[in-house]
């Protein structure tokens, strides 16, 4: 696989950004002469636990114009599965005429080694996909949905509501089959055709998702204009709707706002981890991130 890009390496010292933004504008605190055992996410202003779904095989590789080798994605996500994660999306399971990087999906599927632990999901946009899937043996899928009624026109051929009642095939079918389903919901932070997205709309979807099944909502930053202002404002409007255990966020890094923009999501867990307790103690939030887009 050759040597560790550069922008890897710039997202594994993510930490020393942490600690040098975590208190900016004010003097941090002394920490706690003796924390209690589950009380050092308060003292840092950070959680105990971050979930990473690393999803470069999938969403990084399909915008690569060169057709990437299937022995090389299995390898990829081989080595992927030895590091630790706990989720790597595997690939996507749609046309091969939209999306020809991934016309091998059945043979990515079939070639991985599969670790004790990891999850191994796969996007799959409709009932065929879907169907597709699970024969070639995938164990959970993901659905990608918009905020943006254009966006989700001009990406998958189709409005809002005709897509979320495509999911619901899908949802529907996997609950009879076990299978666990994630939803996306794109252009959380914007949209390169319609600008600023309110954010009551995307809680609107998101709550669909999440109503029909869906045990997590990614809220993807598509086009990277996110601040952390703004993704501020977005996701206090979904936790109205939708328990902060079932949230994840997939930050893009078009202008430079990856890192900040994770780090006022993670920020958030601490915050409302009391608010929650009772009903989901110790289960916190997933990021959802690739290295070649977090750090670009």
């Amino acid at each position: 696989m050759g040597t560790v890009p550069s922008a890897l390496k710039h997202c594994l010292s993510y930490q020393h950004l942490l600690k040098e933004q975590l208190w900016i504008g004010e003097q941090a605190p002394p920490p706690p002469a003796a924390p209690h055992p589950g009380q050092e996410s308060q003292a840092s202003g950070l959680p105990a636990y971050i979930k990473i779904v690393e999803v470069g095989p999938r969403d990084g590789l399909q915008n690569e114009k060169v057709i990437v080798p299937t022995d090389i994605k299995i390898e990829l996500i081989n080595r992927l599965s030895k590091t630790g994660l706990p989720a790597i999306e595997v690939t996507s399971f749609v046309s091969s005429k939209w999306v020809p990087q991934m016309a091998d999906h059945k043979e990515v599927m079939r070639g991985i080694e599969r670790h004790p632990g990891v999850q191994y999901p796969v996007l799959t946009p409709n009932l065929h996909g879907f169907h597709a899937a699970i024969a070639a043996g995938a164990t959970e899928v993901s659905v990608f949905g918009a905020a943006s009624e254009t966006f989700s026109k001009m990406n998958i051929n189709c409005s809002i509501e005709e897509s979320i009642e495509k999911f619901e095939d899908v949802a529907k079918s996997a609950r009879n089959m076990n299978i666990p389903v994630r939803g996306y919901v794109s252009c959380a932070l914007g949209c390169p055709y319609e600008g600023n997205i309110i954010p009551a709309k995307v809680a609107e979807v998101s709550k669909r998702l999440y109503s029909m099944g869906c045990y997590e909502i990614s809220l993807g930053d598509t086009i990277g204009v996110g601040t952390p202002g703004s993704m501020k404002r977005m996701l206090e409007a979904v936790m109205k709707e939708i328990p902060l255990c079932a949230l994840a966020v997939h930050c893009h890094d078009t202008y430079g706002q990856a890192l900040a923009n994770i780090l006022t999501a993670i920020q958030h867990i601490p915050e409302h981890e009391k608010k929650y307790a009772k009903r989901q103690r110790g289960v916190l939030d997933g990021i959802d991130t690739s290295m070649n887009e977090t750090i670009a």
